[in-house]
This record gives C-alpha cells, sequence and structure tokens, in this order.
C-alpha cells in the first residue's frame, strides 16, 4: 500500500483521471489518518481544452501550480468558500490536471465526520459515524467542496508533492464494477468543451458506490 509513483501520474490526464478510480486518497493530519476511495474525477486538458483553468496558456499566481509535473495537488478556492483539489498529471510545463470529486470515506469514518460536524450547517448530523448508513456515509463526501471538508483538505496544500507524505494516493486494490464517462460538470461557459466525456464515475446501488 505504497504512494503511487511518480511515473503513474505523468501520463495524459485522462488516463491518469479513469486510472486514479478505486483509488485512496490519505490526509494524514492532527495525529490521524482520512481516508476516501476515489469513486469520481473530471479531467481537465491544459491549454487547448476550454473547461481548464490553463486555457490558452494562461499563466497567474493560481494557475502555477497546474504546470507543475504530475502528482502534485493543485488546490483552490471556488464561491470565496468552498475548495476543490486536483492533482497534476503530464510532465512539467503541461497543465493537465485532474479534479477528484468524490469519495467514499473508509478507516477512520469518525474523523471525517466529526470533521463536517464542525460546519454550522451541518450539526444535525449523529455524534457517531456508526450511527451513519453507508449512503449517508457516502453523502458527507460525494462532492469536490464536501470531500476537503471532510479530509480536511485546504488551499495550504496546494503544491503539495503527493507521491511522498502526508497528503497522497495509494492502490488498496478497490476496483470498479462499472466506470462511466459522463459529460464534465458546471462548465458551461466552456462551449464544446462541455459536452466532452471526461468525467469518470463509480455507478451507485441504494447510494453507495459499486466498488468490489
Amino acid at each position: 500500500m505504497t504512494e503511487l509513483s511518480r511515473e503513474f501520474y505523468t501520463r495524459d490526464g485522462l488516463t491518469v483521471a479513469r486510472e486514479l478510480i478505486g483509488k485512496t486518497l490519505v490526509h494524514r493530519v492532527n495525529g490521524g489518518e482520512l481516508r476516501g476511495i476515489i469513486t469520481e474525477t473530471e479531467a481537465y486538458m491544459g491549454v487547448t481544452d476550454k473547461a481548464s483553468h490553463a486555457y490558452g496558456g494562461r499563466r497567474t499566481q493560481r494557475t502555477e501550480t497546474m504546470y507543475l509535473r504530475g502528482g502534485h495537488a493543485y488546490v483552490y478556492l471556488i464561491y470565496g468558500m468552498y475548495s476543490c483539489m486536483n492533482i497534476t498529471a503530464s510532465t512539467d510545463g503541461n497543465p493537465e490536471a485532474v479534479l477528484i470529486r468524490c469519495v467514499m470515506p473508509e478507516g477512520d469514518t469518525q474523523g471525517i465526520l466529526d470533521n463536517v460536524r464542525g460546519t454550522s450547517r451541518r450539526k444535525k448530523l449523529p455524534v457517531c459515524a456508526e450511527d451513519l448508513s453507508p449512503a449517508e456515509l457516502y453523502g458527507l463526501t460525494n462532492g469536490p467542496g464536501k470531500l476537503c471538508n471532510a479530509m480536511g483538505i485546504t488551499r495550504g496544500l496546494n503544491g503539495t508533492d503527493m507521491t511522498t507524505g502526508d497528503f497522497t494516493v495509494i492502490d488498496e486494490g478497490w476496483r470498479a464494477r462499472e466506470i462511466l464517462m459522463l459529460p464534465r460538470v458546471g462548465i458551461d461557459y466552456a462551449e464544446e468543451a462541455a459536452k466532452y466525456p471526461w468525467r469518470f464515475s463509480v455507478p451507485c446501488r441504494k447510494g453507495v458506490p459499486m466498488l468490489v
């Protein structure tokens, strides 16, 4: 259960996005270890992708992280309040990235619940993770902003090398029964690129992703 290698990430973003499905996102923080099995990703394919922050070769203080070689965290803020996390793909200077949209919590699910309950809108949740059904547990992390909140992922992790250290991805052997290829979400501005089937998703049964 070692970290994914640099070679895993230094491939094209579409390949990395698909193959991250079933891998486990790990954040070791405050003496604990928060884990989530990746169940949905989106590929953003750099300077030619109208949905990408780096479209047209745009380089700003925020997007500079995207130009790092594959395997670095790209964490940014949306709507002034939610973090979203990506992992860079491809080679140095080619700004492809994979957005992690959903994970299925495992391991220290209590730590994940505690993080979520710390927000004012979620204080009505049970105190104990054992009181949540698998579908309710997945509901804590089935969105890019929600999973960052639940796993303690902030902009302070932007630029982190994810091939080593406390914020990383490992392969525990989980696999999806099926992987759907769908259009990406929330990018209507991207014209024809909004229709590209560059979102990879594990279908759910009774609200739980179908993993084996």
